[in-house]
């Protein structure tokens, strides 16, 4: 029969087995950012809609076409953030963080929320693993982030699939000079780009390098480059920033045409890319926005973050999935020895140990394959036989061993067993 309720268009459940998947992928950022001083933080899902249109920015395609958007009962406009790194500014500026030593270090992972078409690594409910570090201007913080960033990847097992591409954008001294360059190159060839470039181009021309329409994204190819346009100050960071990822031992390649979808970004940009996702090839990516605090109404504080995708994450990671299963099954026959299993059970579940029961008044047949089915180590047998002598039947369902073992021992015997296979 076809389901009365399902789930709505671009978002989806992650079921089990996946569900581990994405645990040690949690688990394995945390490993990574615990040593760097990072600290957990927990952002709101809606938040007013003016707090994105100030960070990411009017002409970005996230504001214009994406953002889930609504008036709340309240008459206010409220949105499901489509990002993370604005939520966080908003919280550090309101709950005043600028009064913790610098840098101030945060992390946060969660679902977001953007109305796009949904495809192979893009959904409309998407779920991120960001960090954001404020209050440190040279480019020893950008190293360090992105040196954590390639740490994360390596644990989870992502080294050999990724390519960093790193650029600069340049600040508000230089992107003046930028955006005139990039107005008299397109300035001619107006009529050839599409309709939202073609608004953009008096706004903000940047936003035509990022956009994905395939005649725009051909055109931007002989556009000016934002690397002759730093200014010297811009160069020297940037140069800085390069030595220092040299110093580290870690590759990148320079993507000077690399603007990222946000207009809050300034210097530092960068992406971890893979050739294994077809056309969404973003793994992780942020930069530098050393001028979002003071925006939102805190002190001159430079910052600087990244996102990584969790789905795209998983994807990558599918071919290692392993899923736990239980230690140990109990078949039982009879009331009796139901009860003296669920003892058992509950107190070896209290030390940490996954066990099953079988329920139902099954054959023992039955509870044996559905043992099997569970991918438990061991199973323990308790019928009428066993409880008079107060002895279970194990056995071994990996490698076909079997025994027999005391009740009051029984404890004691999976736990020597269990550390006998971690």
């Amino acid at each position: 029969m076809k389901p009365r309720f399902h789930a709505l268009k671009g978002v989806e459940d992650i079921l089990p087995p996946d569900t581990y998947l994405w645990r040690d992928i949690e688990r394995k950022a945390m490993q990574a950012f615990g040593p760097c001083g990072f600290e957990e933080i927990k952002i709101p899902i809606i938040e007013h809609t003016e707090l994105f249109l100030r960070s990411i920015g009017e002409t970005t395609d996230i504001v214009e076409k994406e953002m889930y958007t609504f008036t709340d009962k309240g008459g206010r406009s409220v949105t499901l953030r489509p990002e993370g790194t604005a939520p966080v500014v908003r919280a550090y500026v309101e709950h005043n963080l600028a009064t913790r030593p610098s840098p101030q270090k945060f992390f946060y992972r969660g679902p977001m929320f953007r109305y796009e078409r949904p495809q192979k690594g893009r959904q409309r409910q998407f779920y991120q693993i960001g960090v954001e570090a404020f209050g440190v201007a040279e480019p020893g913080i950008d190293a360090e982030v992105i040196a954590m960033l390639i740490d994360f990847l390596e644990k989870a097992g992502l080294s050999s699939s990724l390519s960093l591409e790193l650029n600069s954008i340049g600040c508000d001294v230089c992107r003046p000079d930028y955006k005139a360059k990039l107005r008299e190159y397109f300035g001619g060839r107006l009529s050839e780009l599409c309709p939202d470039c073609a608004r953009r181009f008096e706004q903000n021309p940047l936003r035509i390098l990022d956009c994905k329409v395939e005649r725009c994204a051909a055109l931007k190819q002989d556009a000016p480059l934002i690397t002759d346009s730093l200014c010297e100050a811009c160069r020297t960071h940037f140069d800085e920033l390069k030595n220092l990822l040299g110093n580290l031992g870690i590759d990148y390649k320079l993507n000077p045409r690399m603007v990222r979808g946000l207009d809050y970004y300034t210097r530092t940009t960068f992406e971890v890319t893979t050739n294994l996702l077809g056309a969404q090839n973003a793994v992780a990516a942020g930069g530098r926005y050393d001028k979002l605090v003071e925006e939102f109404g805190g002190p001159p504080t430079p910052a600087i973050g990244f996102a990584a995708g969790t789905e795209r994450l998983a994807a990558l990671l599918q071919s290692t999935l392993k899923a736990p299963s239980p230690s140990l099954f109990i078949a039982t026959l009879g009331a009796e020895a139901s009860r003296e299993a669920l003892k058992m059970a509950v107190s070896l579940r209290r030390k940490g140990i996954w066990t099953e029961i079988g329920y139902g008044g099954a054959s023992l047949k039955s509870q044996l394959r559905k043992a099997d089915r569970t991918g438990a180590v061991y199973v323990f047998i308790i019928g009428e036989d066993e409880l008079r002598e107060r002895k279970a039947k194990w056995k071994n369902l990996k490698d076909g061993s079997s025994g027999e073992v005391r009740l009051e021992d029984a404890e004691g015997f999976i736990q020597n067993a269990g550390q006998r296979l971690a």
